[in-house]
């Protein structure tokens, strides 16, 4: 386990925890496909949604604990990836767009798992403590 400053542990900590408030909202709005479809939505993007409506708030959890982070990060990239493509060549939906977001805010979380994977989730984690036994 490589040794950090107090201020870069925080700062992964900070990383963390806004990566996890990111995930955990996602899956918020999600949530409503369970109980009804939107006209038009294929059975494949219903069944991917409703998947990740569960799969996005564990990924947030084990990143916010400090838990796996590295692996959690990787999968949470693999999600990131497929928003960005979905985004970009089903949707339409440009880097940025003039009246709504595009597909620079999942590039930009995309980039904040990628420092976790490298970086690991820093001394106030439970992969700290795990790994210093």
């Amino acid at each position: 386990m490589q040794t950090y400053t107090n201020y870069q542990n925080a700062g992964l900590l900070i990383l963390r925890i806004i990566t996890a408030a990111i995930f955990y909202v996602a899956a918020y709005f999600k949530f409503p496909f369970w109980s009804h479809a939107p006209q038009g939505i294929s059975s494949f993007m219903l069944f991917s949604t409703r998947l990740l409506s569960i799969v996005e708030p564990l990924g947030a959890t084990v990143i916010l604990l400090g838990f796996l982070t590295r692996w959690a990060s990787i999968g949470l990239i693999i999600i990131l990836l497929g928003a960005i493509y979905v985004s970009q060549f089903i949707y339409g939906i440009g880097f940025v767009m003039p009246t709504s977001p595009g597909w620079n805010f999942p590039l930009a979380v995309l980039a904040g798992c990628f420092i976790l994977v490298v970086f690991g989730a820093g001394k106030w984690s439970i992969d700290y403590n795990r790994e210093r036994k």
